[in-house]
């Protein structure tokens, strides 16, 4: 019996032309691919004029908190996706020691959110997942340990060096969480705590994921003014520890700094050429998304979020804080200096009270407010406990093309998913088969499927998918080229895109005829 998906154009995910040919899918697998398959069937899908491809999958997600309060996410299998990497940026839910419960959903919440849906005391990423496997998932899940909760766990929140003994502590807690499945190792060294690690304490907690053939995903320390000594260090680890290299959401920030853009892919084909394994992903937009949090100086956030809120009451500490956004300091990403108070927008908060500021930028916050712009900014932080989400405008779309078409790259969405949220959390994957390969032909159709499927899978080790095999999984996405495209908007980023017909998850259909059906079809993959 099963499902027979007919007449389509497949294409594989290898990266080869594509062919006609019809597919059956019996369980979760899939198992035949030929020209004519005849028989009896629970279902046919007849696709005549639209591609097959592999499952799209998302290696840099932030559903980790969604995920246990609305398991469907039909935000991103809307789109295409049948797997996530969850566990970015070094911040995310697990480990998560009982004391550190209260400060670190305040660390967190401009990310991921906060919910006291949730009972936050399961401590290991072991429990997290079983919580995830108890309930159901969407989609296919997967996870990375973040170095920040990791770091949280064996020395607290303070910002200063750890020591031989307190380094051994995060490799051990490293190796339980890897041993528990996860995929890798995540940092974001512009987030609070992994900003206060050293180059050594990476390296060391690298090893340790190396012995599993696993991944570090980094948002390394500065993709800006110095991003050249910043991509120096992350090679410095990989050849330290021997792990597999992947930078989060690949870019160059800023006007001043788009000098650099040419150096930095030289530095990717050294990098290459000397047999270091390096893989990035990339969101194709030319704004990035984050926690408001991240334009205030490092120093401000030592302690966590209760230690920055006092701070922030204090206006001797604000004035320190407009001197440093203004100036700048060494090795720092300063979001005010590359993108400016007039390209910085807020786009998410928790309290009614400053909704009416979702939307606007740091500029006209403080125009709506009646008072400087920082001042208003800073209010905000402090009424909101740091969240709050932004949109920053850093690039040009050409700038887009040229990191979209390296050999390395894959697709991402980077999707923070509360309030009014940037258009990649609804239209990434669209939007690459839309924009860049039927419109600009930047890419491919065989060459973008490979960058959403088979190189993610390999990137990130996640067996027996991104491929369109017999004897693979069967996660499936039907699209129409003709019409396949990202609807989101800055303006209007609550979406869907057009054109994605049929989503199979493990082999049920998820998407039907374009019409979303509810069903806990993933599986929670470990490594």
């Amino acid at each position: 019996m099963g499902i027979l998906i007919k007449n389509g154009f497949v294409v594989d995910g290898t990266g080869e032309k594509g062919f006609k040919a019809d597919i059956l899918v019996e369980g979760d697998k899939v198992s035949k691919i030929s020209e004519d398959i005849q028989g009896d069937f629970d279902q046919v899908l007849d696709v005549e004029g639209m591609v097959v491809s592999p499952g799209f999958i998302d290696t840099h997600s932030h559903s980790d908190l969604i995920t246990l309060v609305n398991p469907y996410n039909e935000i991103k299998i809307r789109q295409g996706i049948t797997t996530e990497v969850l566990g970015q940026d070094g911040i995310s839910m697990a480990p998560l020691p009982k004391e550190f419960i209260s400060p670190w959903r305040k660390n967190i919440a401009g990310l991921d959110g906060d919910s006291d849906d949730i009972d936050w005391e399961y401590e290991t990423t072991d429990n997290y997942l079983k919580i995830m496997e108890k309930q159901g998932v969407g989609l296919n899940q997967t996870y990375l340990v973040p170095h920040g909760n990791v770091r949280m766990e064996a020395m607290g929140l303070e910002n200063r060096p750890a020591t031989k003994e307190e380094i051994q502590k995060m490799c051990e807690i490293t190796r339980r969480e890897m041993e528990a499945g996860a995929l890798g190792l995540s940092t974001g060294l512009i987030y609070i705590p992994c900003a206060y690690g050293l180059t050594e304490e990476l390296v060391e907690m690298c090893k340790v994921v190396a012995e599993f053939d696993g991944v570090f995903v980094i948002h390394q320390r500065s993709e800006a003014d110095t991003i050249l000594d910043s991509m120096k260090e992350v090679i410095e680890i990989g050849k330290k520890s021997g792990v597999k290299v992947h930078f989060s959401h690949f870019k160059v920030c800023g006007k001043k700094n788009w000098k650099y853009i040419d150096d930095v892919l030289k530095l990717l084909d050294e990098v290459q050429a000397e047999g270091i394994t390096v893989s990035f992903d990339q969101y194709p937009y030319v704004a990035g998304s984050t926690m408001l949090g991240v334009i205030l100086p490092p120093w401000a956030h030592d302690g966590g979020t209760d230690k920055l809120i006092e701070r922030l009451a204090d206006k001797n500490l604000r004035a320190k804080m407009v001197e440093d956004m203004k100036m700048g300091i060494p090795g720092w990403d300063n979001f005010v200096d590359f993108a400016g108070m007039d390209n910085i927008f807020v786009t998410s908060v928790k309290t009614k009270e400053n909704e009416d500021l979702i939307g606007k930028s740091l500029t006209q916050i403080g125009e709506i407010r009646g008072k400087d712009a920082f001042e208003a900014t800073f209010d905000l932080l402090y009424q909101e406990e740091n969240a709050v989400g932004m949109v920053d405008f850093y690039g040009l779309d050409e700038h887009v093309i040229k990191f979209l078409t390296r050999p390395e790259q894959n697709v991402c969405t980077d999707g923070l998913l509360s309030g009014k949220p940037h258009p990649r959390a609804y239209g990434s994957f669209p939007r690459v088969l839309g924009k860049y390969v039927r419109e600009e032909k930047a890419l491919s159709l065989e060459d973008a499927i490979y960058k959403m499927t088979n190189k993610p899978a390999h990137a990130f080790k996640i067996k027996d998918r991104g491929l369109l095999q017999e004897g693979k999984y069967a996660d499936i996405v039907v699209f129409n080229p003709d019409t396949v495209k990202d609807t989101a908007t800055y303006v209007d980023p609550i979406q869907y895109p057009v054109g994605i017909e049929y989503v199979l998850i493990n082999g049920n259909v998820v998407v039907d005829a374009g019409e979303y059906k509810k069903v806990l079809a993933g599986k929670v993959i470990r490594g």
